[in-house]
C-alpha cells in the first residue's frame, strides 16, 4: 500500500514573492512617478533569485517564518528608501541608507517626511496579523499538521524555483553589467531595478576602495594642472597681480553657513515686508554673487563645510565626514593658520553629527562649539536658536581678539533647517493667509528669522570692536524646497518671479562683506560651493599657487568664465557654465540644458559638449586626489 507523502504548504512562498513584487513596483512609481514596464523584469529579477534561495536551503519546518521575516526586512529597507527619497530627492544607495542614523537624529524633519503611502510597505502585516486573529477566534488553535501535496504539484513547484533562480540570477547579472556604464545615476536605477541598483552602488564602492592609499599624489596633481590648462578660466596674463587680492589682508573672518537657505528669497517682499533685509543691505555693501550652485554629496550639510573649507569636490558614495574624517585635509584653516590665524568652528548641535568630530580635527580646525555651549531657548529640534549660536560665537571671538591674534571662525545655523516650524515667539514676519501653515510659507518664516538672527551678530560684533576688522562670507549649504512639497507655481504666485525646479532649488546665495567697501559689487560669474576658498584666499592675500595648494575652485572675482560640477541631487556630468544648466541623460547626447537668465529650455547645447568632458573629468581627478590625501 502506497503511503501519501506529506510536505508544507507552497502557498506562503507564492503570496510572499508577489507581495515582494508589488511592493518594489510601488517604491518604483514614488521614485519615477511611473512605472516603465520594460523594467519591471530587472526590478523583480533580484527577489526571484532570493526567494528561490530561501527556498533551497531552508528546512521544511520554518519555511514560512523565513519567508515573512524576509518580506519584514525587504519592507523595512524599501519604506526607509522611501523615506530617503521623500527628504533628500535622490535614490539611496546602500552607504547613504547606512547614514539614516543621522538622519534620524532630527525626528521632527523626518515626521514631515514620511507620506501616507510610505505605510503601504507594511499594509500585508496588518492584514496578516487580522487573517491569524480571525482563524483562531473561528477554529482555535491552529492546525499545525502538514497538508499532502501531490508529486506532481511537487515537481511543479521545484521547477518554478529553479526557473526563479536562474532566471533571476541572469537577469540581475545582465541588467548590472549593461547599467555600469551609465553616468547618470537616477537612469543607472530606473534601468537595473532599486535591489540591482544597490548591486552597481557596491561594485562602486568596491572601486573606489581600490583607490585610497595607492598611486601618487604628485602624478594625480599634475594631471589637474594639465586638464585645467585646457580651460581658460582667465584672460589676464599669467603673473598678473589678481584685483582685490590682498585687500583684506590680516583681517578677521567670519563664514557663515546658512541652513536649507535658497537665493530666491533675497530682495523680495511679502506684503510690504522685506524677507531678507540683513542680507539685502550686506549685499549692496559687498560682493553678491547671485550665481552659485550647490555642490554637495550625500554628507548634505557637512558637505558644505567640507567644500568650503577645502575646494574638493565631494565624492558620490558617501558623507565626506564619514569617509575621509581620518585624513588630513589641506584646507583653509590650514592656510591660514600658517598666517598666525586660530580657526574655530560653531555649531548647535552635539559635535558627533554627521560625523563632525572627526571632520574638523581632518579639516584643521583648533577647536569647536558644540551643543553644551549653548543656552537652549528650545527653538527646533536642535535645540538653541541661531541667536544662541551668536551670542556664544561673538562672546568667544571677543576672548580671542583680546589675544591679538586673527581668527577665522564658521558659524554654522540650524534655524531654518527642514521642516521649518519655528515658535511663534521667534517669527519676524506675517504670512498672507494663502500662505499660513504652508510649508513655502513657513520656509520664509524661517528664512526670515535667519536673516533677523544675522542681524544680531552684526551688533554682537559691532557692540565688541569686532565688526571693522572682520571679513563676513555668508552663502547656503543647499536647497530647502522640494518641487513635490513647494511647486514652482505656487513661488511664482507668492513673489511674483520665476522659479525653476531645479535651477532655482540649487541656486544659493553667497555674499563676502568687507570692511571699508564703500559700494557694493554684484559679480554675476556663475560659482559654486568650491569657489568659496580660493575667493577668500586671494582677499587675505594668500597664494594658492605660491602656497603649492591644489583646489578645483576658483577665485570668483578674478574670472572671466566660470563651469562648475554637480553630483548626487543631480546625475553625475550634471554642470552649471555661464549660459546654462546641463543635465545628461545616459549621457551628452540626449541630456537636456536651461537657461541661467530665462530659465527656458535650450534645444541646441552641442557647443557645451567640451564643458560636460571637462568636468567629468576634473571630478574623476579630484575624487582621485582626495583618496590620495594621507592618514592622520
Amino acid at each position: 500500500m502506497n503511503k501519501k507523502k506529506y510536505g508544507p504548504v507552497r502557498a506562503p512562498f507564492y503570496i510572499v514573492l508577489g507581495l515582494l513584487c508589488l511592493k518594489l513596483l510601488l517604491l518604483r512609481f514614488l521614485f519615477f512617478d511611473m512605472i516603465a514596464w520594460e523594467w519591471i523584469g530587472a526590478e523583480i529579477a533580484p527577489v526571484l533569485l532570493l526567494m528561490g534561495i530561501l527556498a533551497v536551503i531552508t528546512p521544511a519546518r520554518i519555511k514560512t517564518a523565513v519567508y515573512w521575516i524576509f518580506n519584514g526586512v525587504l519592507s523595512l529597507l524599501l519604506f526607509a528608501a522611501s523615506v530617503y527619497y521623500n527628504h533628500f530627492g535622490s535614490v539611496p544607495t546602500y552607504q547613504a541608507l547606512t547614514e539614516l542614523d543621522q538622519v534620524f537624529q532630527v525626528k521632527e524633519s523626518v515626521k514631515s517626511t514620511i507620506q501616507t503611502i510610505d505605510y503601504l510597505f507594511f499594509i500585508d502585516f496588518v492584514a496578516l496579523i487580522i487573517v491569524l486573529a480571525v482563524r483562531r477566534w473561528q477554529r482555535g488553535p491552529a492546525d499545525s499538521r502538514e497538508r499532502y501535496i501531490s508529486p506532481r504539484a511537487r515537481r511543479a513547484h521545484l521547477i518554478v524555483i529553479l526557473v526563479a533562480i536562474i532566471g533571476g540570477s541572469s537577469l540581475s547579472v545582465y541588467t548590472i553589467h549593461a547599467s555600469k556604464g551609465i553616468t547618470n545615476e537616477l537612469v543607472q536605477a530606473e534601468s537595473s531595478g532599486f535591489l540591482n541598483y544597490e548591486v552597481v552602488a557596491a561594485i562602486r564602492a568596491n572601486e573606489d576602495r581600490g583607490l585610497i592609499g595607492t598611486g601618487d599624489i604628485k602624478e594625480t596633481i599634475a594631471k589637474v594642472n594639465e586638464l585645467e590648462a585646457t580651460y581658460s578660466y582667465s584672460a589676464k596674463p599669467a603673473g598678473t597681480t589678481p584685483d582685490y587680492f590682498g585687500s583684506q589682508k590680516g583681517k578677521n573672518v567670519i563664514v557663515i553657513q546658512m541652513e536649507a537657505f535658497q537665493n530666491f528669497p533675497l530682495h523680495q517682499s511679502l506684503d510690504g515686508q522685506e524677507l531678507t533685509p540683513v542680507l539685502n543691505k550686506l549685499a549692496g555693501e559687498g560682493f553678491y554673487f547671485p550665481h552659485v550652485f550647490q555642490q554637495i554629496g550625500p554628507g548634505n550639510t557637512s558637505d558644505a563645510e567640507f567644500m568650503s573649507n577645502t575646494s574638493i569636490y565631494p565624492i558620490a558614495t558617501l558623507a565626506m565626514s564619514s569617509g575621509f574624517g581620518d585624513r588630513t585635509l589641506p584646507s583653509l584653516p590650514r592656510l591660514l593658520q600658517d598666517k598666525g590665524y586660530e580657526a574655530y568652528t560653531f555649531h548647535v548641535n552635539k559635535v558627533s553629527f554627521w560625523n563632525r568630530n572627526e571632520l574638523y580635527p581632518a579639516l584643521g580646525f583648533d577647536g569647536y562649539y558644540d551643543k553644551d555651549y549653548y543656552e537652549n531657548d528650545h527653538f527646533n529640534a536642535f535645540g538653541a536658536s541661531d541667536e544662541q549660536l551668536y551670542i556664544t560665537g561673538v562672546e568667544k571671538l571677543a576672548e580671542q581678539q583680546k589675544k591679538g591674534i586673527p581668527f577665522y571662525a564658521q558659524m554654522v545655523t540650524a534655524s531654518s533647517h527642514h521642516p521649518f516650524k519655528i515658535p511663534d515667539s521667534f517669527k519676524k514676519i506675517t504670512m498672507p493667509d494663502d500662505l499660513k501653515d504652508t510649508m513655502l510659507g513657513d520656509y520664509l518664516t524661517a528664512i526670515n528669522y535667519t536673516d533677523y538672527a544675522i542681524g544680531t551678530l552684526i551688533d554682537g560684533l559691532k557692540k565688541n570692536g569686532l565688526w571693522d576688522n572682520t571679513v563676513l562670507v555668508m552663502y547656503g549649504d543647499h536647497f530647502g524646497l522640494q518641487p513635490k512639497d513647494v511647486p514652482p507655481e505656487q513661488v511664482e504666485k507668492a513673489l511674483g518671479i520665476q522659479y525653476d525646479a531645479r535651477i532655482s532649488r540649487f541656486n544659493i546665495p553667497l555674499i563676502v562683506h568687507v570692511p571699508g567697501m564703500v559700494e557694493g559689487k554684484v559679480v554675476n560669474r556663475t560659482g559654486g560651493q568650491l569657489d568659496i576658498l580660493p575667493t577668500i584666499a586671494n582677499l587675505l592675500g594668500v597664494s594658492l599657487q605660491g602656497e603649492g595648494f591644489t583646489a578645483f575652485g576658483h577665485d570668483l572675482l578674478n574670472i572671466d568664465r566660470n563651469v562648475v560640477g554637480m553630483r548626487y541631487y543631480s546625475p553625475t556630468g550634471t554642470f552649471f557654465n555661464d549660459d546654462i544648466m546641463f543635465v545628461p541623460g545616459k549621457d551628452f547626447q540626449d541630456g537636456e540644458a536651461v537657461s541661467l537668465t530665462t530659465l527656458a529650455p535650450v534645444a541646441d547645447f552641442s557647443k557645451y559638449k567640451g564643458d560636460y568632458d571637462y568636468i567629468l573629468k576634473l571630478m574623476k581627478l579630484s575624487d582621485e586626489y582626495v583618496k590620495l590625501l594621507p592618514q592622520r
